[in-house]
């Protein structure tokens, strides 16, 4: 897993450009069309990026100003403000307030890379923890408005470059195997990586050798990503192999948080 926030960081800018130019021409009427989270428009997906972006602006302060980190009490607020606001507001609000943190990020000098430090959430995090934390929501919800668009969008490559190594945390906590058990060799191309997918209990993703004996799944990097965040439904799948996989068992496992 790449450790140094710089390539974190830069991811950032360039989803956050990504960002902008899916919605700056997007007029009032197609703020409000569906995105693909479910239950919010375009526009409601953006009040989310732009609420957490001002939470994670808080977290960023807070972790180099060595105080503590805004507790639960501070975010509904902030949420309550964000959903109060039209959805030409909420586009043009998040992109500015996502603008503010992505080049606080970019300002920080090596010493206070090196120096940040937050518990957060049960989890000490520095300034790789913070921006990958930051990245993974970013990019993810930057898919879901632009397969809204384009239904062949794919979350960004350097993103995805990122992320495919750094999906443990996230398998852990969002899985459910809800009484299955099981294990599934996972490889992945683009890029290629090696895991084991336990699930008992709980959800184990572990980086390995590849285990020819367990059922096995190949697929794309990107793929595998949507897959544990909870967004390769049946439309929206490439290129798939299984053996021994039963891939709508997955999506389930993995209902997305």
């Amino acid at each position: 897993m790449e450790t140094a926030p710089g390539p974190w960081i830069d991811a950032l800018r360039s989803s956050h450009d990504a960002l902008q130019a899916l919605v700056e021409p997007l007029d009032v009427n197609e703020l409000q069309r569906p995105s693909y989270a479910s239950e919010w428009s375009i526009a409601q997906v953006l009040s989310h990026l732009g609420s957490q972006a001002e939470i994670f602006n808080l977290f960023l302060e807070a972790g180099l100003s060595g105080q503590e980190p805004p507790g639960r009490e501070t975010f509904a607020p902030i949420w309550d403000a964000w959903n109060a606001k039209n959805p030409a507001a909420q586009a043009a609000d998040a992109l500015r307030v996502d603008e503010t943190g992505v080049a606080r990020f970019e300002s920080l000098g090596a010493e206070a890379r090196e120096e940040l430090h937050l518990a957060m959430f049960g989890m000490e995090l520095d300034t790789t923890g913070l921006a990958r934390m930051r990245l993974g929501e970013h990019a993810i919800h930057t898919w879901d408005i632009a397969v809204a668009l384009d239904p062949t969008a794919t979350v960004a490559p350097g993103a995805v470059d990122l992320l495919i190594d750094a999906l443990d945390g996230l398998a852990a906590r969002s899985g459910r195997p809800e009484g299955r058990t099981g294990r599934v060799s996972v490889s992945t191309t683009d890029p290629e990586r090696h895991f084991r997918l336990e699930f008992t209990d709980k959800v184990a993703l572990v980086a390995c050798e590849p285990d020819e004996t367990a059922p096995h799944l190949r697929l794309p990097a990107e793929a595998f990503v949507r897959l544990v965040y909870g967004r390769l439904d049946p439309d929206h799948t490439s290129t798939v192999e299984t053996r021994g996989v039963d891939l709508s068992e997955l999506r389930e496992i993995f209902p997305g948080l």
